[in-house]
């Protein structure tokens, strides 16, 4: 997949990713129990865009995360936080007549079973956020551009902000990869699912789950049903859980290949020049999960990763899969991920070696260790 390079090699504001959405200051408690009985609460931040900022950072990439927190105590934990993975957060606004969002959830949402998540994001900065009160530079400075359906659901500005970006833009831009991400908690609208597959048809790259797919559209047909739905994105990723992961990829025409051009959103809308899918299937690892939070994120930053690094589509999947497993390996969202060294030798492994790949907590800091099965390919 072609990502065109917007000079970031020598621009000084112009970045690999940049991420939009709200993140939120999370409370996380103490001991098992309803948030009722809970006596106390560590401190986290939580937000599916940063969070996917924060892993390409960590990873090596230059990301910058773009939003609006209020100007109070937690907005500055939460730029000083996501500034210490060694993200750009420059762009990152302040309102100071809204607070920035918090949320709490019980420990068992941690590892799965009956669980409780209590938001408090309503009014809140990133909610207020507009096509005018986003830098349209910093959002252009970039060779891909990360968002996802959870910012769309915030508000009315919020939407219309994705609209545009995912909407035609003449002159070209970053590649748009867009994760749906369908949380019917945040939704009112009975539209909702409609405004998600319309968002999606307008970008690039498209994450969505098996079970987003079936809850927001009602297609339970599989991946093949899914891509029916979505022929527009160039790549479609579909997340099947602990069944893995299917990428269908359209290859751009030489022509445009050889000058790194991506196709026009015209182009994609009758089929890319009718060139064909090529349909790929990675299998997930075998994984002792310690918490579940945070996989989705991590899976779309190990797929962009691989992608700014023009590996190819097997190595894209298996990317995400391995960034999967180190945050489903911690407790809270974000994971130390693996050295690029560590994690390019685990995405050569042949299919035998990957599919008897068990990794556990820690395996992420060094190959080898007696928690991480690594058979010798």
């Amino acid at each position: 997949m072609t990502v065109t390079d917007t000079g970031s090699r020598t621009a000084p504001d112009a970045v690999d990713v940049v991420a939009l959405g709200e993140s939120m200051v999370t409370f996380l408690p103490t001991r098992a129990g309803r948030l009722a009985d809970v006596p106390s609460f560590d401190r986290a931040i939580g937000g599916a865009e940063s969070n996917v900022a924060c892993v390409l950072a960590a990873a090596g990439h230059t990301a910058r995360w773009v939003s609006r927190v209020g100007a109070d105590g937690f907005g500055d934990h939460l730029v000083e936080a996501i500034r210490a993975y060694g993200v750009d957060v420059a762009a990152v606004g302040r309102d100071p007549a809204r607070p920035t969002g918090i949320y709490f959830r019980t420990a068992s949402d941690r590892a799965g079973g009956d669980h409780e998540v209590a938001y408090y994001r309503a009014g809140s900065a990133a909610s207020a956020m507009t096509a005018d009160t986003v830098d349209p530079a910093a959002l252009r400075a970039a060779r891909v551009l990360h968002l996802s359906g959870i910012t769309a659901a915030l508000s009315g500005g919020c939407l219309d902000l994705l609209r545009r970006l995912t909407g035609p833009r003449p002159g070209g831009g970053p590649l748009v990869s867009f994760d749906v991400n369908f949380r019917p908690a945040l939704w009112r609208d009975a539209a909702a699912p409609r405004v998600l597959l319309d968002l999606a048809r307008g970008c690039d790259l498209v994450f969505v789950g098996a079970d987003e797919a079936e809850a927001a559209w009602g297609i339970d047909g599989g991946p093949e049903a899914i891509r029916g739905a979505l022929p527009q994105p160039r790549v479609l990723v579909v997340k099947e859980g602990a069944h893995g992961a299917t990428v269908f990829e359209r290859a751009e025409p030489a022509e445009r290949v050889d000058h790194g051009v991506p196709l026009s959103r015209a182009e994609r809308a009758v089929g890319g020049g009718s060139t064909p899918d090529t349909r790929t299937s990675v299998p997930a690892l075998r994984v002792d999960v310690v918490a579940p939070v945070g996989a989705g994120d991590a899976f779309a930053a190990g797929f962009l990763s691989a992608t700014l690094r023009g590996l190819p589509v097997r190595e894209r999947i298996r990317s995400g899969h391995l960034m999967a497993a180190a945050a489903l390996t911690v407790p809270g969202d974000l994971a130390v991920p693996p050295s690029r060294d560590h994690a390019d030798r685990l995405m050569a492994l042949d299919d035998t070696a990957w599919g008897r790949l068990r990794l556990g907590p820690g395996w992420t800091r060094a190959p080898g260790r007696a928690d991480e099965e690594v058979p010798t390919p």
